[in-house]
């Protein structure tokens, strides 16, 4: 485990460090299976900077993975309302996004993160966190079911017009 990790908000700082995080993420995701999105010219850079935008939405955090002052990892958490007249858990957490550089792998970093992901959502409220996962990232599905994952659905797609 990286003892010297720090785990923080994100802050206007890690603007690049999260363009260069998301392209990787969404780099891999392709090169896992190529039916997941490509991401466009210069979204690396817009995706950072919406997320920075959100830093003082209440119901969106993003916390950072910090080493030795270089930004290695990133989560990104929402408080979502699953519509409390129709079922039960009325704001639940989804996280839509968590990534670690490769480099820094195996470490413990993605469980931190998790871990701060989970203690904001339960300051919210939230009894119920929800995520998806691709189905040919292996790595990532043991790495939830480690933290207590549960499969609970099966994402399906077809593309339509032959393409």
């Amino acid at each position: 485990m990286a003892e010297n990790v720090i785990i923080r908000p994100v802050a206007p700082q890690d603007q690049e460090a999260i363009a260069r995080l998301w392209q990787a993420l969404t780099d891999y995701h392709v090169g896992l299976d190529a039916r997941l999105p490509t991401a466009a010219s210069g979204a690396a850079d817009n995706y950072a900077a919406r997320l920075l935008e959100r830093r003082d939405d209440p119901y969106t955090r993003t916390f950072v993975a910090e080493v030795d002052g270089q930004v290695v990892g990133y989560i990104l958490g929402a408080v979502i309302d699953l519509q409390a007249d129709l079922f039960e858990y009325a704001d639940s957490g989804f996280i839509a996004d968590v990534f670690v550089d490769p480099t820094y792998r195996r470490k413990g970093i993605a469980r931190r993160l998790f871990e701060t992901m989970s203690a904001w959502f339960a300051e919210q409220g939230v009894q119920l966190v929800e995520w998806q996962v691709a189905s040919s990232n292996l790595e990532a599905i043991l790495f939830w079911e480690a933290v207590g994952g549960k499969p609970i659905t099966v994402r399906m797609q077809q593309r339509l017009g032959g393409g």
